[in-house]
C-alpha cells in the first residue's frame, strides 16, 4: 500500500512537473513575442512645398522659326502649373523653356500683359541683398515686400540681364539660375541662355498670357 502511494505521489510530482516546465516555456516564449521592435530610424522631414528640387525638361529651341523671325508675329504665354514659358511666332512655338515664376509669398499673377520695356540690364527695387554699413551682404537674393531687413542694413538692388518688363510692380521676364521650382519674387525667370533669344524676338508691345 505504501509503495502504490508513493507510486502515486511520484506520478503527481512529475505531472506537476512538467506543468510548471510546459508553463515557464510558454511564458518565455510570449515574453520574447512581446518583446518591443527596434525602434525604426526616422524618416526624414519632408521638404516645404515649392522648395522640393526637381529636374526640368531643357529648353526646346526650332531655328527655323526663330530665323528672320517678325517680332511684330511674336506673342508669349507663361504656365505657372508647368513652369514652362513659350515664345511663339505666328502660330507655332519657336521656344518651350523651363521658367522659374513667383514663390507662394510672391506669387506670379495670371492675365494679360504687354511688353512695357525691353532693357539688357535693369536694377529692381524690389530684388537685392541687404548689406551692412561695410557694403557685405547680410542677407542674399532677399525681396523688398516680403523679407523684413535686419537692423543696420539698407538694400541693394541686384541687376539682371534681359530684362522685359510687364507692369510697374516688379513683373518681368528676366535672365537668372533656374533651381527647378518656383523661387522667384513676383517675376518669370529665363534660363541665361534662352532670356537673350525672347529679348530679341520681341518688341514694346508683345502680348503675354500668364496662365495656369
Amino acid at each position: 500500500m505504501r509503495l502504490k502511494l508513493a507510486s502515486g505521489t511520484l506520478n503527481s510530482a512529475l505531472v506537476v512537473c512538467g506543468l510548471i516546465s510546459f508553463l515557464l516555456t510558454l511564458v518565455c516564449a510570449v515574453s520574447a513575442s512581446g518583446q518591443p521592435a527596434p525602434p525604426e530610424a526616422p524618416a526624414p522631414a519632408p521638404k516645404p512645398i515649392g522648395e522640393t528640387i526637381r529636374t526640368q525638361e531643357p529648353p526646346k529651341v526650332v531655328p527655323r522659326l526663330l530665323d528672320g523671325a517678325d517680332p511684330s508675329q511674336a506673342s508669349v504665354y507663361v504656365s505657372l502649373g508647368r513652369q514652362r514659358a513659350y515664345l511663339s511666332i505666328g502660330s507655332e512655338v519657336a521656344i518651350d523653356t523651363p521658367v522659374s515664376t513667383g514663390k507662394p509669398r510672391a506669387m506670379t499673377p495670371k492675365g494679360e500683359f504687354a511688353v512695357q520695356e525691353k532693357k539688357t540690364t535693369h536694377s529692381s527695387r524690389f530684388f537685392g541683398d541687404y548689406i551692412d554699413a561695410e557694403g557685405r551682404a547680410v542677407r542674399s537674393a532677399v525681396s523688398t515686400r516680403t523679407d523684413a531687413a535686419p537692423g543696420g542694413t539698407t538694400f541693394r538692388a541686384m541687376p539682371v540681364q534681359y530684362c522685359l518688363r510687364l507692369n510697374d510692380e516688379g513683373l518681368a521676364l528676366h535672365a537668372g539660375p533656374l533651381p527647378g521650382y518656383a523661387a522667384a519674387d513676383t517675376a518669370v525667370i529665363l534660363p541665361v541662355d534662352i532670356a537673350p533669344l525672347f529679348f530679341q524676338r520681341v518688341k514694346v508691345g508683345t502680348p503675354v498670357k500668364i496662365g495656369d
